[in-house]
């Protein structure tokens, strides 16, 4: 049997560059999970869960009103969270951003990713479809473990916001990344939440 997994990155904050933790998602980021939840419209999804923050938690409440039979379920295990503190193998220009990072941050991180791999990346006795609405790092981690990559590899794997990426578990097997930041649902200006601008 099958487990799909569909990571979408929320939609975009309100005032996000001004360095807030979390808020309300912008217009742009409104429009962007109506325009997710319509790319999603045929999917038959077996669970749907997301991050208790808000930006995540606003995402899922615009994707349910236009598909109503999806019931979010908000996890611990989504919220946004480093994952590891800085490695040598990582560029040397992500080093001013751990050095604000505390090992308590990174050691809660790494507990709640162990147990999120556990959840969501081991293979289910029935096909399912689930939807996880989360944050860049989370989903960076989940495709860095079903890739197989060392754990600092996260770094650097971003999507954009409501970006959508599709993993396949199976038991016996290693994990398909099927897609990775899909945006053909979102129009140029709508593609938002990458570090630097993308040539799509």
């Amino acid at each position: 049997m099958t487990r799909t997994l569909y990571l979408v990155r929320h939609g975009e904050q309100q005032d996000a560059e001004y360095g807030m933790d979390d808020g309300p998602l912008s217009p742009r980021g409104q429009r962007q999970a109506r325009l997710i939840a319509e790319r999603l419209g045929g999917v038959p999804f077996t669970n749907v869960w997301h991050s208790p923050l808000q930006r995540a938690e606003d995402t899922a409440t615009i994707m349910a009103a236009h598909l109503p039979a999806l019931q979010p379920e908000p996890t611990a295990l989504l919220f946004d969270c480093v994952p590891t503190g800085y490695s040598p193998q990582m560029p040397h220009s992500f080093q001013p951003f751990f050095n604000s990072v505390t090992i308590e941050q990174v050691d809660a991180g790494r507990a709640q990713m162990a147990d999120a791999v556990a959840e969501f990346l081991s293979p289910t006795r029935e096909t399912t479809n689930d939807l996880l609405i989360t944050h860049n790092f989370v989903i960076g981690w989940l495709v860095r473990e079903a890739m197989g990559a060392p754990d600092w590899r996260w770094v650097g794997v971003n999507q954009a916001n409501c970006g959508l990426t599709i993993i396949n578990v199976k038991a016996g097997r290693l994990p398909e990344l099927v897609a990775h930041n899909d945006l053909g649902h979102l129009p140029v200006e709508l593609r938002t939440g990458l570090p630097e601008a993308q040539p799509y």
